[in-house]
């Protein structure tokens, strides 16, 4: 179930970021990432010509509206003065709309109409307007053509015509032409369609041009080279014959604004922080055709098909690994992506760059995320189900204390021991059944548990039916011998209660033998690399297990030591010196009566 959980969450995240990519901001981002990719300057066609109204022409002819149509009729005259060596094709990215009626107009159409090789611009005003198609459904078209901007009629029927909208994308960046539009019921060719038709033509070549998208017959281009990439002219030079015409022979040549006051410059995608011309944008559309360098984009639904298997497949990989094999299949993922975005590219087809790496990004977020919420959720079931057998205070410091290091060792520490056991429970475990043994020792095990940690205690260990406990360790504990006293008096007062409970329920009664005594000790983990018990173990230790050993039901006897160190609070008995097993020298020992807190 938890694995069709997250497979579900990544499909979730997959198609969530298709939409908001093809349908959101992230598209244009990435088409950022795609221009820093694969535009790259390769300027290669050497039959492009620019013949720039630059300030040069400007400063020697006068503002373009001021001109007479004389001008550019002596360019195209002067252009095609040699037969032999004249250019292919002449594009005007010039739009002549107004018509003053004058012999000017007249002679620019009738040398345009001479010639047979000139091409001039026309311009659509778009509009999003509502359409109806065929079955009644009502869409909204933003191409849909408001107006046309033409050039007057004696020209517009001398010269092919063809529309010189640049195409701007919503980020401020051009990458995508235009190759035609359908204009009531005519096909209309773009200037840039228009001049690489007849060159094609010219070459005894077919024009092919590239799939396109979209209403408006979209198609992304390679630009061929930044700003000032091609061969750019002053018109001036060429009007005064500074340069000769011929070196225009079998070329494309564009004509068009190349001043900065003629306020026709875009922003390239090959070159995010410079402007370039209309006409240059032009010439790098007509390479871009000649050369194939041209795409569309790649079908949504298949990438985003892909984009899950491989998504699915990261999944699978990184569920099963560490964080720094999962990091390093991720950057091998992204590496892949580019690699394959880049190929795609060469080949036709623009696939999202950052779209998939961003998605496996996300996965891989969402992977250490929940391993580390995971991981807590496991650390803090042992942590509980650890306090349940060794002290918190114990379980505390190694799952917080960053300077603990759980390693086999222990410190010579001063601490008070007590060691408490239920007398006759041998016996009586015999005569009872396990079910009810079971519950006695249990609660037993609580009683004696819980006056442990009540008084700062450290639970060391449970063995069979006795426990043993530790004061002053691992941590310092104030007033810890007294503690240690108290623990025992506690104990001693609940024991009288479960055994009257006892008595009640089972006919049997519960007492206990205690024993108290402090010293030095070795206080640390004990055991092997593999099995470690937090403890503490010494002289102090075996005296503390030998007292309870000697302490009748219900009686709690502690050492010199402790009597000493608690005198002014407690009410005791002496028993005098007695043996203890397992030691030469005898102790002098006390019975605990009463407890002054």
């Amino acid at each position: 179930m938890s694995r069709l959980k997250s497979i579900s969450v990544t499909a979730a995240i997959v198609l969530l970021s298709v939409m908001f990519y093809y349908f959101g901001a992230a598209h244009l981002w990435d088409m950022g990432v795609s221009d820093w990719l694969n535009q790259r300057e390769s300027v290669t066609n050497k039959k492009i010509y620019i013949i720039g109204i630059d300030d040069k022409t400007l400063e020697q002819y006068g503002a373009v509206n001021t001109w007479s149509r004389d001008i550019p009729a002596r360019l195209v005259e002067l252009l095609n003065a040699d037969e032999t060596a004249k250019p292919v094709v002449i594009g005007f990215d010039v739009i002549y709309s107004e018509s003053s009626g004058g012999e000017d107009d007249k002679r620019f159409a009738d040398t345009c109409k001479e010639a047979g090789n000139v091409v001039v611009a026309r311009s659509f005003s778009f509009k999003e307007m509502p359409e109806t198609d065929e079955n009644g459904k009502v869409t909204y078209n933003p191409y849909h053509v408001n107006y046309v901007i033409e050039p007057y009629e004696s020209l517009k029927e001398s010269a092919v015509n063809g529309y010189a909208n640049t195409t701007v994308d919503a980020d401020g960046y051009v990458r995508q032409a235009m190759a035609y539009i359908d204009y009531e019921g005519e096909r209309v060719y773009s200037l840039s369609s228009q001049l690489y038709k007849i060159y094609q033509e010219s070459q005894g070549k077919e024009a092919v041009f590239p799939d396109t998208y979209g209403r408006n017959n979209r198609y992304y281009f390679t630009y061929s080279g930044k700003p000032g990439s091609y061969n750019v002219i002053s018109m001036a030079d060429v009007l005064d014959g500074t340069v000769d015409g011929k070196i225009f022979q079998d070329a494309i040549v564009l004509v068009g604004a190349y001043a900065v006051g003629m306020q026709d410059s875009y922003t390239p995608a090959i070159s995010h922080n410079s402007q370039m011309y209309g006409v240059e944008i032009h010439a790098n559309i007509i390479e871009a055709l000649l050369e194939g360098n041209t795409q569309t984009p790649f079908s949504p639904w298949i990438y985003a098909l892909a984009a899950g298997i491989l998504s699915g497949a990261f999944f699978m990989i990184t569920r099963k690994v560490k964080i720094l094999p999962a990091g390093i299949s991720l950057i091998l993922f992204i590496i892949l992506d580019v690699v394959f975005a880049r190929v795609m590219y060469v080949k036709g087809s623009i696939v999202p760059v950052i779209l998939l790496p961003a998605v496996l990004a996300l996965i891989f977020l969402a992977q250490v995320i929940q391993g580390y919420l995971a991981e807590i959720r496991r650390r803090r079931r042992v942590v509980d189900v650890f306090k349940q057998y060794v002290a918190p205070q114990v379980v505390d410091k190694i799952s917080k204390d960053k300077d603990f290091e759980l390693v086999l060792g222990g410190e010579n520490r001063h601490v008070a021991v007590l060691f408490v056991d239920i007398r006759g429970f041998t016996v009586m475990s015999e005569s009872m059944p396990p079910e009810d043994v079971v519950e006695i020792l249990n609660e037993y095990l609580s009683l004696t548990t819980k006056s442990i940690f009540d008084n700062g205690g450290t639970l060391d260990k449970f063995v069979g039916d006795a426990t043993m406990a530790v004061f002053n360790a691992p941590f310092a504990l104030e007033d810890y011998i007294f503690r240690a006293v108290c623990t025992a008096w506690d104990m001693r007062a609940g024991a009288n209660a479960l055994s009257e409970k006892f008595e009640k329920r089972y006919n049997k009664s519960v007492a206990f033998g205690i024993g108290v005594n402090c010293g030095n000790a070795v206080v640390g983990n004990i055991g092997c690399e593999f099995r470690m018990d937090y403890t503490a173990i010494g002289d102090t230790v075996n005296t503390a297990a030998r007292l309870e050993s000697n302490a009748r039901p219900g009686q709690i006897l502690i050492s010199e030591q402790v009597y000493e160190a608690v005198k002014d609070r407690v009410s005791v008995t002496p028993i005098g010196e007695i043996p203890l097993k397992g030691k030469s020298q005898v102790v002098f020992v006390y019975q605990l009566d009463e407890v002054k807190r």
